[in-house]
């Protein structure tokens, strides 16, 4: 979990085997364990902060609680979402066709340089996005970007009760340590490869493709919802002109 003070897809070969190093291919598979869908997950600059702080406050309380560990108010959200390092850590999230982010993965690099291949990983999906095994694929595409940034371990500290979280590190091949209400997974990652490198710029170019092309056809339906809008008041106007 990220303290709150710090507070449709492309995927990877997920480990198949208990601890084993997580690899990534062009025709991966993900996490999950099921067949890859591509759903592109696209990086998050700091122009996306402001759906970042939405997304996290259309969580309900109990999901607030398992993502943040405790049970977080709209004011440490915010502080949260006001404090991301865009330039330090790596933000991933999907977009709907209406623009909404329905699901989002912040992967935190070490502020200690003694700790710099090591990497945290924390995911929330909205409940309407639920199923589709979007916080794997999130996982799977934290996981790549952190082997070609030279992080050989990540960590992922949630709660015991967050059951979904911890099955994604476990299918992924990750050691999951349990102690009391909380639990400790890490996860041994190979070193990057020219494959895992074209993969994460291949998979970027396509979210960030398929994302313009989202923002252009809501543009155009708004628009046309506008004009639509505009000739039903002219025609009400008309009906009501006394003649």
């Amino acid at each position: 979990m990220i303290e709150p003070k710090a507070l449709d897809e492309a995927s990877l070969e997920g480990a198949k085997e208990p601890s084993r190093p997580v690899s990534v291919g062009l025709m991966p598979t993900s996490a999950s364990g099921k067949s890859p869908v591509l759903v592109p997950i696209r990086s998050l600059g700091v122009n996306h902060r402001v759906r970042i702080n939405r997304h996290l406050l259309a969580l309900d309380p109990h999901d607030r609680y398992l993502r943040f560990g405790f049970s977080a108010n709209d004011a440490q959200i915010q502080r949260y979402a006001d404090s991301l390092n865009f330039e330090r850590d790596e933000i991933f999230g999907i977009y709907n066709r209406r623009i909404e982010l329905i699901a989002m993965a912040h992967l935190a690099f070490s502020a200690d340089s003694s700790l710099d291949a090591c990497a945290e990983f924390g995911v929330s999906v909205l409940k309407s996005a639920r199923g589709r095994g979007y916080g794997a694929r999130l996982f799977d595409r934290a996981a790549m970007h952190a082997r070609n940034e030279g992080v050989s371990r990540m960590f992922i500290h949630a709660l015991s009760e967050n059951t979904a979280m911890l099955k994604i590190a476990r299918q992924a091949g990750a050691t999951v340590e349990r102690d009391g209400s909380e639990s400790e997974a890490h996860l041994l990652l190979l070193p990057a490869t020219l494959d895992t490198r074209l993969s994460e710029l291949l998979q970027e170019q396509f979210a960030q493709t398929n994302y313009r092309v989202k923002v252009q056809v809501k543009q155009f339906w708004d628009v046309l919802a506008g004009v639509q809008a505009l000739r039903r008041d002219v025609q009400d106007a008309q009906q009501i002109t006394p003649k």
